[in-house]
């Protein structure tokens, strides 16, 4: 037997075609799902990459710069589940109707990716970031709109049906946000996490009620 055959490490697979980065992010991604912000740790996602610690900093100079791109996927497959909710909208619904409807299937999507991906959830509102102008494509979903400029196409749709106010508009969007984001983070973090998923969508249709009805 060639012992110096046998004593060669088995070579990596871990990453194809040399694409690293994208290795190294999709670990992080994975560290998030199951465990939030705190389990990004760039070590951890090198040593799932199959690389040495020292391989990463060519792509994220540290664990901020992972977290920060990590984070910025998350918002991206918020924003697409908010477009699966989108989807559903008959296409032949008024203007009105497909208002009022866009305007709940933003809040819909936004509460079941709380409920459904919580570690990723949690990544994405990790970090204190500007929402407004943010034209950052990784965090966009298909659409390439992020989730904030999802909530706000939808508000101007209520605007365009006669719905809203013109002059209620301004500042519309963190009046809608904060009242879903805070029933999410009931939901996952405080009092309301023990509550069945059932109990949960019933919840947020009805905090959606009290959205449209303040608005």
């Amino acid at each position: 037997m060639n012992r110096t055959a046998a004593a060669t490490p088995p070579t990596r697979t871990t990453y194809r075609h040399g694409d690293l980065r994208r290795a190294l992010l999709e670990a992080g991604i994975d560290l998030a799902r199951h465990g939030g912000p705190d389990a990004i740790i760039l070590r951890e996602a090198t040593r799932r990459a199959g690389v040495v610690p020292n391989a990463a900093y060519r792509h994220f100079a540290s664990r901020q710069d992972l977290l920060q791109a990590v984070r910025a996927s998350a918002l991206s497959s918020l924003a697409v589940a908010m477009e699966a909710e989108l989807a559903t909208i008959p296409p032949d619904a008024s203007p009105a109707d497909r208002a009022r409807a866009s305007l709940r299937a933003v809040g819909t999507g936004y509460l079941r990716f709380a409920m459904t991906e919580t570690g990723l959830f949690r990544t994405a509102f990790s970090v204190p970031d500007e929402v407004e102008d943010d034209v950052d494509p990784s965090k966009a979903g298909e659409s390439g709109l992020n989730p904030f400029q999802l909530l706000g196409a939808a508000l101007d749709r209520w605007v365009d049906a006669g719905l809203l106010p013109p002059e209620r508009r301004p500042g519309a969007e963190y009046i809608a946000w904060s009242a879903v984001h805070g029933l999410a983070v009931l939901l996952i973090d405080g009092p309301l996490r023990g509550h069945a998923r059932e109990q949960a969508a019933l919840l947020g249709q009805r905090l959606l009620d009290l959205v449209e009805k303040g608005l």
